[in-house]
């Protein structure tokens, strides 16, 4: 092999592995650490908004006390998770015409990893999938089932130790929520906290 091909090759190989490296960061600065330690094993969070709503086009949905179960671990120095219970709880619209008469998650579990867009750590939700049953004489949507499928992606305030789904969230993340075939809007902040073996200790997505 001539100095030309030795040095091609060399390049190569050196470019290789600096690309090498930058996966691995990438992969590395995205986990799920309690005290600042990376997670091992797994836990379980859970996430708890004092209001959340779902806008269909014409018609806002809000629960009180949204919750979520999530069980977290990290995979390859990446933050994965599986949610596992998603209990909705005193919904109303903003209508005096249209009631919730059922609304349930379906499908569990969703799974959740984490990512990071231009600085910015979220975590996204694949699979998702809610029915809700409207009522009333006076609905447009009475006796109709809006089933929202899709993804979610919610921005991650380590300080705060919370998850913010809104529009911004969704637009970063590339992730769309439909029903009744329209884009629906979700929004909700979560204080999130750790419930088993990490419970009271800080959590942080870096």
């Amino acid at each position: 092999m001539n100095r030309k091909a030795t040095r091609m090759l060399l390049r190569g190989i050196l470019a290789a592995l600096m690309l090498s490296a930058v996966f691995a960061a990438s992969a590395g600065a995205n986990s799920w650490k309690f005290e600042g330690k990376a997670l091992e094993g797994k836990e379980t969070i859970v996430g708890a908004a004092f209001e959340s709503s779902m806008t269909i086009p014409g018609l806002t949905t809000k629960c009180e006390n949204f919750l979520y179960k999530l069980s977290i671990e990290n995979v390859g120095g990446a933050g994965k998770g599986s949610v596992n219970e998603l209990p909705l709880y005193n919904c109303t619209t903003n209508s005096k015409w249209c009631s919730v008469a059922s609304i349930g998650a379906e499908s569990l579990p969703w799974a959740a990893q984490t990512k990071v867009v231009s600085t910015t750590n979220y975590i996204t939700i694949e699979g998702v999938k809610v029915s809700i049953l409207y009522a009333g004489e006076l609905c447009a949507l009475d006796e109709t089932w809006a089933i929202v499928t899709g993804s979610a992606g919610g921005r991650i305030d380590n300080t705060a130790e919370t998850a913010t789904f809104d529009a911004t969230s969704f637009k970063e993340t590339g992730t769309v929520l439909k029903a009744l075939g329209s884009s629906i809007e979700w929004k909700g902040v979560f204080p999130t906290e750790a419930f088993q073996t990490h419970r009271l200790q800080a959590l942080t997505v870096s």
